[in-house]
């Protein structure tokens, strides 16, 4: 991926150097806030803060001048990732008749606060749309490469790309509708709906790709094919069978790996929102 030469965002927060961890007042009272405004943006429960004492023990984190080069160039491309989706949506959504508003990007190291709960490591990167936020520890790409077998730059840029596309939910309004009719249906139900909400983030993944190659000439040969094996790798199926659990379809809440490579390729081909829209087909 051609980046080097890109903008870099002014909109990323970096916690890694020190506890961002607050302290739990209220205790109970504290957590039942929490999880009340989780409710209310329709938050993944299992970005809910169980205990309070989670608060109080915040992870040690390497000072700035501590970090490895490796990692502070991996800041600097998602820094340069997240101008890059803003570029995109800033246009797309002019060209609608509407204002994008911009992420905040969060760098933290084993754990973080957000106002969806607490955030981990071991979750991988998530959106909190209560605070409008992206989360993600760079670690979690060594476990990409590594555990997933996912390796490549443009396997990283899609990561970010989908979380974004969870920012893009939230300004449309589709992840207030989802909550609402997630919580009338049955928890299998419920799982569908997250499913489609998970393969239209792909989707605007794929057309981030798509406008940013044609605008700005980012791709390099076997781009593509890192971003389709990153989709790949961390589809329902794939990591069930990982676990050496069985495959059950209906306790799927992000699509099977064919799926999510499908829609990441319907939004790099077409670049269209409409082509997007994953509640509406039948055929996912």
């Amino acid at each position: 991926m051609r980046w080097k030469m890109g903008r870099r965002s002014t909109n990323v927060e970096d916690r890694r150097g020190g506890s961002s961890m607050p302290t739990a007042a209220g205790g109970g009272l504290g957590i039942l806030v929490i999880t009340l405004v989780a409710a209310f943006f329709g938050i993944d429960p299992s970005l809910i803060l169980d205990q309070a004492n989670q608060f109080d023990n915040p992870p040690t984190t390497s000072a700035p001048d501590r970090r490895p080069a490796a990692e502070n160039e991996l800041a600097d491309f998602v820094s340069v990732v997240l101008a890059d989706t803003e570029d995109t949506w800033e246009t797309l959504f002019r060209q609608g008749g509407q204002t994008y508003r911009k992420p905040k990007l969060v760098l933290f190291s084993g754990q973080t606060s957000s106002a969806c709960g607490l955030g981990k490591a071991a979750m991988g990167p998530f959106y909190c749309p209560a605070d409008q936020k992206v989360y993600i520890d760079l670690s979690f790409y060594k476990d990409l490469k590594e555990r997933h077998q996912a390796p490549g730059d443009f396997a990283q840029a899609y990561v970010i790309a989908h979380e974004v596309g969870h920012h893009v939910q939230t300004l449309l309004g589709v992840s207030r509708k989802v909550y609402e009719l997630r919580s009338r249906v049955s928890k299998v139900e419920g799982n569908q709906l997250s499913v489609r909400q998970e393969l239209q983030a792909d989707c605007f993944a794929g057309i981030w790709a798509h406008h940013a190659n044609r605008t700005r000439q980012i791709l390099e040969q076997g781009d593509i094919e890192e971003a389709l094996n990153a989709a790949s790798s961390i589809g329902d199926d794939r990591l069930q069978q990982q676990a050496g659990g069985r495959v059950t379809p209906e306790s799927f809440t992000h699509g099977s790996s064919a799926q999510r490579v499908k829609w990441f390729k319907v939004g790099l081909q077409t670049g269209s929102l409409k082509d997007c829209d994953t509640f509406a087909t039948r055929n996912l």
